[in-house]
């Protein structure tokens, strides 16, 4: 059998375009993979188009292998020649050429596969879907088992026959629904509530290993009064010594905290290598993110489900503030004299003379952290302890000129 294809166009030996032209090929003098490779090389600038149904084409192709003997070739070189032979001549790609042979050597014949794929039958049709998008309009679009159950009711309760397939639906398969095109083209209420992320801040908790620098900071209200918002306390504690500065500002807002922050920071003896917060947009923002970055402060937040990781600074906000602000409203306008106060007297006292408890860490046989706090201490003491505690302190700040701060206020 001679194949009827023709080509496309071909491109002579000196390399022109030839004209199209249909032409009807005789192969039968072919009979080996030699004279089947040069062949090949001859018409490898071809490109062949086919004239035949595809039936007419795998008879072809499997008379073509019978021909050649390809099962029997046992070099790999010669068994391409023929793949090329048969994808020159037949304009398929080599891998589908390499699929007819398997297919061959498999079933024994090249047939053509129709389509047996199956289908789920469409049980709701667009009359159904137009009630599922009735029902999400009117309720805003409930959760799957809400919505199930209302279809249910428009039949049952209401005798609407518009629902009476539409209510056999699963909650699952409503979710399929919604996804379809003709729903979401008619639906009101499709947009979900979307987590708000942002980049500023790691979240993970510190690991000082004994340093200083390492503070836990938050946000204290005082009170509310006839709609009236009060002053807001800002309290930073450092890890290791628990020293602690105060602030007091009217609102949280970047105007107010920016600051303040700024001055509380400064207050500090030691370099502040950390600064950790919850997840309040008061403290990830990107103004208080510039300050830090200005100052070479890393910024880190609380991770998800895990509650103590900011504990050592909500103690304080109730052993400290609370105990000595209480929990009465206090005007804004107040904020100005509430911070010379900190300044004054609140800083110096908590730092050098308020002892405050510190832990004794050991391991249980079950590999649990027990802490046991035994040892009672100022701040300042604490940070005496720390080893070569030089290195830490800001330029200019030295222990001699802390001690004398303690000494003199008793």
């Amino acid at each position: 059998m001679s194949p009827k294809w023709g080509p496309l166009s071909t491109i002579g030996i000196d390399g022109t375009l030839m004209s199209i032209m249909q032409i009807k090929m005789n192969d039968s003098n072919i009979v080996s993979v030699a004279q089947l490779r040069e062949l090949v090389k001859l018409t490898n600038r071809v490109e062949f188009t086919s004239s035949s149904t595809k039936e007419e084409m795998y008879k072809w192709v499997e008379e073509a292998l019978k021909k050649f003997r390809y099962f029997s070739l046992r070099k790999k070189k010669e068994r391409g020649i023929v793949i090329s032979y048969v994808k020159q001549m037949t304009g398929l790609s080599r891998g589908h050429v390499k699929k007819l042979i398997k297919r061959k050597k498999s079933k024994g014949r090249i047939l053509r596969i129709t389509g047996t794929r199956y289908r789920i039958p469409t049980v709701y049709d667009v009359e159904d879907i137009a009630r599922l998008i009735e029902t999400d309009n009117a309720h805003m679009r409930m959760s799957g088992e809400a919505t199930k159950s209302i279809l249910v009711r428009q039949y049952e309760i209401y005798h609407n026959i518009g629902y009476e397939e539409i209510r056999h639906i699963s909650v699952s398969h409503i979710y399929n629904l919604r996804k379809t095109r003709p729903y979401e083209s008619h639906i009101l209420h499709i947009e979900k509530t979307r987590a708000v992320n942002t980049n500023i801040g790691v979240r993970k908790k510190p690991r000082p290993e004994g340093k200083p620098g390492f503070l836990r900071v938050d946000s204290v209200h005082q009170g509310d009064l006839d709609k009236q918002k009060g002053v807001y306390h800002i309290n930073l504690v450092d890890e290791v010594t628990q020293w602690e500065i105060i602030g007091c500002v009217e609102g949280i807002s970047e105007e107010f905290l920016r600051p303040l922050l700024e001055e509380l920071l400064e207050l500090f003896p030691f370099i502040i290598i950390n600064f950790h917060s919850d997840n309040g947009s008061e403290y990830i923002n990107g103004q208080v993110a510039f300050l830090l970055n200005k100052l070479n402060i890393d910024q880190t937040k609380s991770r998800s489900r895990r509650t103590n990781d900011n504990a050592l600074v909500e103690t304080k906000n109730g052993a400290v503030i609370r105990k000595y602000m209480g929990f009465a409203h206090i005007p804004k306008k107040y904020s100005k004299l509430i911070n010379t106060f900190y300044r004054n007297h609140m800083d110096i006292y908590l730092n050098y003379h308020r002892p405050c408890g510190f832990s004794t860490d050991t391991v249980d046989a079950r590999g649990k952290i027990v802490k046991k706090y035994d040892k009672y201490m100022t701040p300042f003491e604490r940070l005496k302890l720390i080893e070569n505690v030089e290195q830490y302190l800001k330029p200019n700040v030295t222990i001699q000129f802390l001690e004398d701060i303690s000494l003199k206020k008793k």
